[in-house]
């Protein structure tokens, strides 16, 4: 393999020793992602520094792990340390293409599950004071931000909490998630969320394209603003998050100019509301005076009115109290005719009633009975229909036609 040829391939790898750089360039399979081929590329110093400073020029990234690159190489072989490739150019605009690439997936991702635009819908409130800061404690970003905002010149206060945070760097990713997560366990102490890191070297930036951390970003009950720092650069995180500002300064600025405005429209409406005001005594005055003339001259009419009203009320009422009168007499006088004849009907109708009862309770005396020789047993006042019902020694009276018979049962005969 005498010539140079254009390699594609993912970096594992990537080390810089004495001005010369090492990597191990991967290859992976594009349905299951796992590498299918392997190989070790150097770069010679002579070659690196300006392949690097124009690879950092182009994508504002410095070369690393992780990246996908288009690598001009030729091969060597050699006795002890077998096959490689050497470096002799990298085409920035391939990783850059790639880099864009990855971001634009993470977009699709999460427009696809519904909450790219969440956090843009969230409404920052009007009196935004209470501020969850995500940044490293030692930033000179986060000192700029808190001193920025407690020395603003219109005097407002502003309460800020730091919730510390690795900022670039392995492990960025999961602890800025970690940070958010401490926050949204108090949600109700703070008004939104500022993500911010100062300066620093562009590769950085790069753990801000991250998709778990984009989703919990989308997704965050808090307005979350971006000010990383770049103005430059665009991470996925400045596109999906609520406001992105240039930087921690910007981001102050941008609290006080919010509060600036509500305290502007606070004083306008206030004015609007003094001349409103005037206004409306102004008017109600002119139209009190007025009144005040009309009020003899109207007070005279409502009084003829109201008069006329009255009488006119009195004879109604006067009038019909006298057809009440006159119909209720005569309806009395009907009733005094028909009252007699009703009750002697009634009194003889009961009467019949009341012999046909005598004669029926007549028919029905026990003593009929007792006249044609029937007898009449008691116990205890009621009739003995049963003798196996008596007690032994059972105190029992029989009434016959002429008298009385007390017994005492001796015994109780069960049959038939």
């Amino acid at each position: 393999m005498p010539h140079e040829y254009w390699v594609e391939a993912e970096v594992s790898e990537l080390r810089e020793v004495g001005g010369h750089c090492y990597m191990d360039l991967i290859q992976k399979d594009i349905y299951n992602n796992t590498p299918v081929a392997k190989a070790s590329a150097r770069c010679w110093r002579s070659s690196w520094n300006g392949i690097k400073a124009r690879f950092v020029r182009v994508t504002h990234k410095v070369p690393g792990p992780g990246m996908k690159m288009l690598l001009k190489v030729s091969a060597q072989f050699h006795e002890n340390y077998g096959f490689s490739w050497i470096v002799s150019d990298i085409d920035p605009t391939f990783t850059l293409g790639d880099m864009a690439a990855k971001r634009q997936q993470i977009l699709r991702q999460l427009e696809a599950e519904g909450i790219i635009y969440y956090n843009k819908e969230l409404v920052l409130p009007l009196f935004t004071q209470r501020i969850a800061v995500i940044s490293s404690a030692t930033a000179a970003g986060y000192g700029d931000f808190c001193n920025h905002l407690d020395e603003n010149e219109h005097g407002y206060v502003f309460y800020t909490q730091l919730f510390e945070a690795v900022m670039q760097g392995e492990g960025l990713e999961q602890s800025i998630i970690a940070a958010i997560n401490r926050i949204e366990d108090q949600a109700a102490h703070f008004d939104c969320i500022v993500i911010t890191r100062g300066g620093g070297a562009t590769s950085d930036l790069s753990g801000f394209d991250a998709l778990d951390l984009a989703r919990k970003v989308a997704i965050c009950s808090l307005p979350v603003i971006t000010a990383i720092g770049h103005d430059r650069d665009e991470s996925v995180l400045d596109i999906i998050s609520n406001t992105r500002l240039k930087t921690p300064t910007a981001a102050a600025a941008f609290f006080i100019d919010r509060l600036r405005e509500v305290e502007i429209r606070i004083d306008d409406a206030h004015q609007r509301i003094l001349r409103a005001v005037d206004q409306t005594v102004s008017k109600e005055k002119l139209r009190l005076n007025h009144l005040a003339l009309r009020i003899p001259s109207l007070f005279a009419i409502a009084k003829t009115r109201q008069n006329a009203k009255i009488d006119t009320l009195f004879m109604r009422a006067v009038n019909a109290c006298n057809r009440t009168t006159t119909n209720k007499r005569h309806r009395i006088e009907q009733l005094a005719q028909t009252i007699p004849p009703a009750v002697l009907r009634k009194l003889s109708q009961e009467k019949h009633r009341l012999e046909m009862l005598a004669s029926k309770v007549s028919n029905l005396d026990p003593q009929l009975l007792l006249d044609r020789g029937y007898s009449i047993t008691t116990f205890e006042g009621k009739a003995v229909k049963d003798p196996t019902l008596l007690p032994v020694d059972a105190i029992i009276e029989t009434r016959l036609k002429s008298g009385r018979l007390t017994s005492k049962v001796i015994n109780v005969d069960n049959q038939s």
